[in-house]
């Protein structure tokens, strides 16, 4: 992984010291909330229903042990004993005192990390494939681009103050795993046909209000003009987006108020501009980065095999190929039956960085999906891996399966929120777990948001939970046929909207009638395809 040179240091201790200043001012009366507001969201903190909240900064979801370690100190020490593992790769503390905030981050400063940029009008963490790396399907892996953008986008004074937040997706993979179609800009690696590696560039998608999937504008860009013409997208955004409307204001609405066409004439006049000068990045600096990320050492081969079912199952379901021999990814689901999505205790952060340490080169990944993820695990291991996650309980053989439920924090936590996550997402999956339908299932996606900001994804999800007010109650829209990794989709409102109890009942019920009728190999869109939504309304609404 990227280690920070004298520069970085120096920006981040820098920002450390004056954010401590500017906490100082707020408890101290010099700075009202309004003015300090502003401040904090730089710096990744929010007031949340019941105390601030802080968000760190995991760039394209990586960690060294050491890093997971000193998160895991951050919540024992500043938090309640956890962290809470989010859609964009990052973590979030949900109950630090705003005096201790400082601390915090001095100490995880200390470690190359921090919360610039967590929040606010600006370029947030950039996410990728938490394989990259080591998918066997990858074109090239994605994460030195990952961290040129970081290190390109991090305080970057022409797009500190956006009309609206920033997001930006890069995979190396053609399956791809980092959901490119709903970012506002996606990125992809491709090949040309003289063999030369560059990107695809998709702009304008994204979920929220207005749900958009993001269109093609460039079929090639050669990777040494990817901050050229990235800087070229944010310029035409920062002079013609919304700033009246922050309904409004995303890139994905003024890419659709002007045309894909339109746009894309805009972005390659100002690309043309700057295209081959200051911006084009120096080989030498691309060989730099990517130095930082050379490929594993082969590890050991699997000598000795559990035996049991469970082991078989765990294998079957959280280990996936790697690119390179004798190795492994393996995921560890944060997803146990009734656990909350994304969360871990400091015990559990200190023990997968115990297990990275021993068995997979001390490092580990956070997804999308709110999962942790091994990513150069010894395959000689894995047995052992196995025993040490399954006493601990984080050997949940649900990867990808209907249980591995994303959520955001929803009433629970957010003062944006209309409707409770958690709690709807833990008796979903006690539920699929009592019925079995997890082994009577394939790969199948269910994500629950607690208001329209679709924090949890529920846009993009085969099976999707919207939770919203009315009159005072809450009341969720179920949705199915979303789709974000591969070929983007936009869920549709199945029917009418549904008590708290009614759709936990209303979601199982639409992975069994996905189990009853799938045949070998379907997935959960083509089975829906395939049949269309009767079976399913009659299945929630029929009694």
């Amino acid at each position: 992984m990227y280690k920070y040179d004298e520069i970085d240091r120096a920006v981040l201790d820098a920002r450390t010291a004056e954010f401590r200043e500017q906490v100082h001012a707020r408890l101290s009366g010099a700075l009202s909330e309004d003015e300090f507001k502003p401040l904090r969201l730089m710096n990744g903190v929010y007031l949340q229903l019941h105390a601030y909240m802080l968000r760190v900064a995991i760039p394209y979801g990586v960690l060294s042990s050491e890093q997971l370690r000193s998160l895991a100190y951050v919540a024992r020490t500043y938090d309640r004993g956890y962290g809470h593992f989010t859609t964009r790769q990052n973590i979030q503390y949900n109950w630090p005192a705003l005096v201790d905030i400082p601390d915090a981050l001095d100490h995880l400063a200390g470690v190359q990390m921090h919360a610039i940029q967590t929040s606010g009008n600006t370029i947030r963490n950039t996410t990728t494939d938490p394989f990259a790396g080591a998918a066997a399907d990858e074109i090239a892996d994605p994460r030195p681009w990952c961290e040129l953008i970081r290190q390109w986008s991090t305080t970057h004074p022409e797009f500190t103050w956006l009309p609206r937040k920033f997001k930006i997706a890069v995979t190396g993979s053609p399956e791809d795993r980092a959901a490119i179609g709903v970012h506002d800009i996606g990125l992809r690696l491709v090949r040309n046909e003289a063999g030369e590696t560059g990107f695809e560039v998709h702009v304008g998608g994204g979920q929220g209000r207005t749900p958009i999937v993001a269109k093609i504008i460039r079929d090639f860009l050669p990777q040494r003009e990817l901050l050229a013409y990235l800087t070229s997208i944010l310029r035409v955004y920062n002079l013609a987006g919304r700033r009246d409307n922050m309904y409004k204001a995303r890139i994905k609405i003024l890419v659709d108020a002007m045309g894909p066409d339109a746009f894309r004439d805009a972005v390659e006049a100002e690309y043309e501009a700057s295209r081959g000068r200051a911006m084009t990045v120096p080989v030498e600096e691309i060989e730099r980065v990517s130095s930082h990320f050379a490929p594993p050492a082969e590890g050991g081969a699997l000598t000795e095999i559990p035996t049991g079912t469970q082991f078989a199952r765990w294998r079957a379901v959280n280990v996936k190929p790697h690119k390179v021999k004798n190795r492994a990814v393996v995921v560890i689901p944060l997803k146990a039956p009734g656990a909350t999505p994304g969360d871990a205790s400091a015990e559990q952060m200190d023990l997968i960085a115990d297990l990275a340490d021993r068995y997979a080169l001390s490092e580990i990944r956070v997804s999308k999906e709110q999962n942790l993820v091994l990513p150069h695990a010894d395959k000689a291991s894995l047995g052992d891996l196995f025993r040490a996650l399954d006493e601990a309980g984080l050997a949940t053989p649900n990867f990808g399966r209907a249980s591995d439920i994303v959520a955001c924090p929803g009433l629970d936590y957010c003062n944006l929120a209309n409707a409770r996550s958690i709690p709807i997402a833990q008796a979903i999956s006690t539920g699929l777990h009592e019925a079995g339908l997890d082994d009577a299932t394939g790969d199948l996606t269910i994500k629950i948001s607690g208001c329209i900001n679709a924090c949890g994804h529920h846009h993009v999800a085969n099976i999707g939970l919207l939770g919203v007010d009315k009159a005072g109650e809450e009341v969720y829209q179920l949705t199915l046929g979303g789709v974000g990794d591969g070929q983007a989709a936009i869920g549709k409102i199945l029917g009418p909207g549904l008590s708290a109890d009614d759709a936990v009942t209303a979601v199982i019920a639409c992975v069994r009638v996905y189990a009853e009728h799938a045949q070998v190999e379907e997935s959960f869109i083509q089975t829906l395809n395939r049949l269309g939504t009767d079976p399913f309304k009659e299945a929630v609404y029929g009694a």
